[in-house]
């Protein structure tokens, strides 16, 4: 196991070892999931077989979460230039790349060649979106690098489920606007995750239109041209999943609307969970303060933070978005989620059981304080939540 050391002038000698370090690999075996899936189903004929990765992500990963608990651990900051510049980490995240398209490209050739009963076709088709969203995330990770090559493999991530404008509105729009009322992708309090989709995909969409649209004006570039850096992912996307529409037959077009669209979902939930109702404050100038840990909805669960590249460490991210993925700190008195992701996917599925678990969390964070007027609120809501929360105008008043 690697060891990383720093002779510091005031802290003397620092030395680290990340003992996680190839258990990052989970990331991509989960990514990998569908394959034996697929093989038993080939093996077996068995079409229920086929549902099983919902049961891994929604029921086994929430229960490995919960006995294998949370890591508040920290790198020591003297040692992350170190940790940051390892080419292991950075590999891995490379090495995602390939892996998300030869599971799609697996996927696509057991739909094709082996017909199912529309059911289990739909089911299938939910099954390899959810796990084809995870290429959004690898995205993620790489679309912050600054080279050209890694925002080359970002597009290449993001044609898997055709969402090529991610990067430029994560970028450039969400993480400008973030936790205010002005970003799509932030959910306000009282919004439930169905309605902030409504908001959220197409206001993304528009967003990240307009930030490539505003890079290619500043260079000086046609917008509709190879250039623009969204297009170039759509014509991935075009050219890998019409080529496999062509080579497996037209039942591949509804396997992959579906596909596409559970995709976006999954990002969609993320989205969700990681700013609810988190506000950033407006200072006198009209303008909002700058991004704070205490912005974002941290969770420091182990299993599900190896199976996706310690997103879940969301605070640190958005507080420091350059800083890799081995490298992101937990701190005191940030928003905590009270699981894993995947177990608040689940919560927030159902509104009622989110806004009964998360809206008394969120009201109790130090810097809220139960005053709605430091809350993100839905505006559809603001009346039905005043009257149970206290009136915001008459808590100003009595301040």
């Amino acid at each position: 196991m690697t060891t990383y050391v720093v002779d510091h002038p005031e802290k003397g000698h620092i030395q680290y070892r990340d003992k996680k370090r190839w258990l990052w690999c989970g990331a991509i075996l989960f990514s990998l999931m569908p394959l034996p899936i697929i093989a038993a189903f080939v093996w077996s004929d068995n079409p229920w077989v086929l549902i099983l990765p919902l049961e891994i992500s929604f029921i086994l990963i929430p229960i490995i979460d919960h006995f294998v608990g949370v890591d508040t651990n920290n790198p020591p900051e003297e040692i992350v230039p170190q940790l940051d510049a390892d080419p292991y980490y950075h590999r891995l995240i490379l090495l995602s790349v390939p892996v998300h398209f030869i599971t799609i490209f697996t996927g696509a050739w057991l739909v094709g060649t082996h017909p199912l009963p529309l059911g289990f076709l739909i089911a299938f088709a939910i099954v390899m979106g959810l796990y084809s969203g995870m290429s959004i995330n690898t995205a993620h990770e790489i679309g912050h690098k600054n080279t050209k090559r890694e925002r080359l493999l970002s597009r290449f991530a993001l044609a898997v489920t055709g969402y090529g404008h991610f990067c430029s509105d994560h970028n450039f729009g969400h993480h400008r606007d973030v936790a205010t009322p002005e970003d799509p992708v932030s959910a306000r309090m009282g919004e439930s995750v169905y309605r902030f989709m409504l908001r959220e995909i197409p206001g993304a969409l528009k967003r990240g239109w307009e930030a490539e649209a505003a890079r290619l004006r500043r260079r000086k570039k046609p917008v509709w041209s190879h250039h623009n850096h969204i297009l170039q992912s759509y014509a991935i996307t075009l050219a890998y999943q019409g080529g496999l529409v062509l080579i497996f037959g037209w039942i591949l077009i509804p396997f992959f609307v579906i596909h596409n669209g559970f995709a976006w979902f999954q990002l969609t939930s993320a989205n969700y969970i990681e700013h609810y109702g988190l506000l950033r404050a407006k200072k006198p100038n009209g303008r909002y303060e700058r991004c704070q840990p205490h912005h974002s909805w941290n969770a420091n669960h182990t299993f599900s933070n190896l199976m996706l590249f310690q997103l879940q460490r969301h605070s640190d991210h958005h507080a420091n978005p350059a800083r890799s993925f081995q490298s992101l700190r937990s701190f005191d008195d940030l928003p905590e989620l009270p699981f894993g992701y995947f177990t608040m996917y689940m919560i927030a599925y159902i509104p009622a059981l989110w806004f009964r678990v998360m809206d008394p969390i969120l009201m109790a964070i130090p810097h809220i304080n139960g005053n709605l007027s430091n809350v993100n609120l839905d505006p559809k809501r603001a009346d039905e939540y005043r009257a149970k929360w206290g009136d915001t105008d008459t808590q100003k008043s009595a301040a």
